[in-house]
């Protein structure tokens, strides 16, 4: 079930950036950053109402468990710095480079509180199938900007970062609960970070002063409702899944529901990102069946 609900999570992350990529077209990425932090604070505080739950007062908890919005906001501006000076294949790339490195750490050292997941025999082959996937999705766009090669492996870092932060304040506050203090966190930093942009470049956002560059397209502002969904399954999946598993399931179910909304639109996309998913999705899909076919053979007294 809960393999399902971490490729769930990557579906619901592949529609969130198609979603939030319309809403980027509008009124800039980090404008829109702020819109869709609002969106998802209303929607959870809505729904938190509608289910009669409340944020438990803070007690003994470290200040730390509260910054999850906080690093997901970091996702965002390191992926900005990054955009237009690598490929957006090699972007994608080197994020999930970033996630697999954190994911590992988490596991093996148990940070953060979670479960340790010792690395086991079997995993060697998921975790060649996942570089090698990578390598393929990687081009030479990355030896020539640097800098922004690090920004996407910072990006990665940051998504397993947040997402673990998150799942321990929602050991706290519950996971629903748990999503809407992500996004009242994050809202008040998108709003600087939008505010210092536009003092920066002040022409790029006079035309936001004029209401009818306001969309009247409902579906571009849905994203913040998706980030919450995002979050909440996050809650609910990190606690019980490894994090290296979590990492690769969702980026299976993101990249592949991403090609299809691509095809949909009548959009191209890299025949790199395809292939390199395809490997990566196989080292998954031979972990599973191997610790499986393990399961049943150990009551028997068979073991590899």
């Amino acid at each position: 079930m809960y393999h399902a609900l971490s490729f769930l999570t990557g579906v619901v992350i592949a529609v969130m950036v198609f979603i939030n990529g319309g809403l980027s077209e509008y009124y800039g990425i980090f404008v829109a950053a702020v819109i869709i932090h609002i969106v998802g604070v209303v929607f959870a505080f809505v729904l938190c109402a509608a289910q009669g739950k409340r944020i438990p007062p803070r007690q003994h908890q470290p200040l730390w468990i509260y910054l999850g919005g906080a690093i997901g906001v970091l996702t965002t501006v390191f992926n900005n710095f990054a955009f237009g000076k690598i490929s957006m294949t090699s972007i994608v790339a080197l994020g999930l480079l970033g996630q697999t490195a954190a994911s590992l750490a988490t596991d093996c050292l148990g940070l953060f509180g979670m479960e340790q997941h010792p690395f086991k025999r079997e995993s060697f082959i998921g975790l060649g199938f996942s570089l090698f996937g990578i390598f393929i999705m990687m081009d030479r766009t990355v030896g020539s900007a640097a800098c922004a090669a690090l920004f996407s492996l910072a990006a990665g870092v940051s998504v397993v970062l947040s997402r673990t932060v998150n799942a321990c304040l929602a050991r706290h506050t519950g996971d629903l609960q748990g999503s809407l203090v992500n996004h009242l966190v994050g809202l008040p930093i998108t709003i600087v970070v939008a505010a210092l942009v536009i003092m920066r470049d002040p022409a790029a956002f006079a035309d936001l002063s004029c209401p009818s560059v306001f969309s009247t397209q409902a579906w571009i502002y849905c994203g913040g409702i998706l980030g919450v969904s995002t979050v909440l399954l996050c809650n609910i999946t990190v606690p019980r899944v490894s994090a290296f598993r979590l990492t690769l399931l969702t980026f299976v179910g993101q990249l592949f529901t991403g090609i299809l909304l691509d095809l949909c639109s009548k959009n191209t996309y890299p025949g790199t990102s395809f292939v390199g998913g395809i490997v990566v999705a196989a080292g998954m899909v031979f972990n599973l069946v191997y610790e499986h076919v393990s399961a049943v053979r150990k009551p028997n007294g068979k073991s590899y």
